[in-house]
């Protein structure tokens, strides 16, 4: 996929993405403060000028609004200190001013944005869970002296379970590594192997720094995903590429590359991609005769590895339903499992952000609006369960960063009612305003933080 069609893509993905998060945390806030009898003046989707605009026709005269600048939203309310100089609230609605209300109330329409977003994550989940989503079963490829092979871990087998909690797919494993890793760096690993034998491994990640980069977790442990081997065929050839150009055809199956045998399409295409412009060369068996062909991969325009130009078979049938499977489940099963993943969720994202304050989780895995919207585009390129993944489990994020004690987001809202609570009277104006400056640095610091990692990744 070239530059140009991945844009095609990623702007109406990552549009798409955040016009429905940031309309279902609005929404939060809109509905409960309705509700509790508070008046909502404006409901806003972005920031700036306005593309559209309607305006209720029930008393309250509420305005609807989807703004310039898409890149969040707000829900205006009644309120007698945002009352522009000169301007007075009505006797008759002043009882339904935001700031009259009881603290409860208030808190309560505050909490609501963020658990429209944790809301939104499990019902996004459990309907992934019914539609059923593609899933590999937890079969490891070593590493060849990681600390997965110190730990005894072999290509092929098949991880059942860690610290004793059952796994039944590769993403199950890969979240459970880290969530127990956050626990205790020394892992109980359960495996079965090839033969069918059951087994347990100790995992030691005590001298691994599993999150001072942005490198993955388990290629620091030594894990990738495990296919048992199978003949690499040439399943089509693309017109005027360097496959095409050195005589290679549909249907040759490939002995050997630089005399190394490849056990598969993986190992094969990792090849191709570690020798841009260098010659390799090919064996193949074509109709039951040898053939040497020499190519030379090549990183075309728009994109970031080396290809040949050939798209190979995929595994055979059997092997593919022993490896592959579809997730799925009924509809009580599939709430059940979408709330203890966006429980899950959400406590993991609140741990790492937790070890990034304590140095432990680098700041260069902070991402910002550009690596969110490539990710917008390659999951929908994979597929409707991929994107609706990417849409939980950013909202997840959405969900517990507005509730940080911050001052701006939700949470610092819910703190300052915190200390009225105990100390009986709200904080003063003066003590927000030193608030709201405090938030608008740390915010911008992040924005700027975030940009700056994007960009480093976009020129890397």
């Amino acid at each position: 996929m070239n530059l140009s069609t991945n844009l095609l893509l990623i702007i109406p993905a990552f549009l798409v993405a955040i016009g429905v998060l940031v309309t279902v945390h609005e929404f939060g806030h809109f509905w409960v403060a309705r509700k509790l009898g508070v008046k909502v003046l404006r409901f806003s989707i972005g920031f700036g000028k306005p593309l559209w605009r309607r305006v209720s026709k029930d008393a309250d005269k509420v305005e609807y609004v989807v703004a310039a600048l898409p890149f969040g939203g707000y829900v205006k309310m009644l309120d007698e200190r945002e009352c522009e100089e000169g301007c007075e609230v009505a006797v008759h609605e002043v009882h339904r001013a935001f700031n009259r209300q009881k603290l409860w109330k208030r808190a309560a329409i505050v909490v609501a944005g963020p658990v429209a977003n944790f809301l939104l994550a499990m019902v996004i989940y459990a309907l992934v869970f019914m539609i059923g989503q593609n899933a590999m079963r937890p079969y490891v490829d070593v590493t060849q002296d990681s600390p997965a092979a110190l730990a005894g871990l072999q290509s092929g087998d098949q991880v059942t379970a860690i610290n004793g909690v059952e796994t039944t797919s590769w993403e199950d494993m890969r979240m459970l590594l880290v969530e127990e890793y956050l626990k205790s760096p020394q892992l109980a690993i359960n495996v079965t192997t090839q033969d069918g034998v059951s087994q347990q491994r100790t995992l030691d990640l005590q001298s691994v720094a599993m999150f001072d980069d942005e490198a993955g977790a388990l290629d620091k442990i030594g894990l990738k995903s495990w296919l048992p081997p199978y003949d690499v065929v040439v399943e089509t050839v693309v017109p005027n590429s360097p496959a095409a150009g050195a005589g290679l055809q549909a249907q040759d199956k490939v002995l050997s590359i630089d005399a190394l045998k490849p056990t598969g399409a993986r190992g094969f295409v990792e090849y191709i991609r570690a020798h841009p412009d260098q010659p390799v060369v090919l064996t193949v068996d074509r109709a039951g005769a040898m053939q040497s062909i020499s190519v030379t991969p090549q990183i075309s325009a728009g994109q970031s590895v080396a290809t040949i130009g050939a798209a190979l078979a995929p595994p055979p049938p059997d092997l593919r339903d022993k490896v592959y499977f579809t997730e799925s489940y009924g509809l009580v099963d599939s709430l059940w499992r979408g709330a203890a993943k966006t429980w899950q969720m959400s406590a993991l994202t609140l741990k790492l952000m937790g070890r990034m304050l304590t140095g432990e989780v680098s700041l260069k895995n902070v991402s910002g609006p550009v690596t969110i919207a490539q990710f917008a585009g390659v999951s929908a390129a994979y597929g409707l369960t991929y994107y609706l993944g990417f849409l939980a489990v950013v909202s997840v994020s959405l969900g517990v960063l507005n509730l940080l004690p911050v001052p701006m987001l939700d949470g610092g809202h819910l703190l300052y009612y915190l200390v009225e609570w105990v100390k009986g009277s709200p904080v003063s104006a003066e003590t927000e305003a030193v608030g709201f400056r405090l938030g608008m640095a740390i915010i911008g610091g992040l924005m700027v933080l975030a940009l700056y990692n994007d960009f480093t990744r976009l020129l890397n």
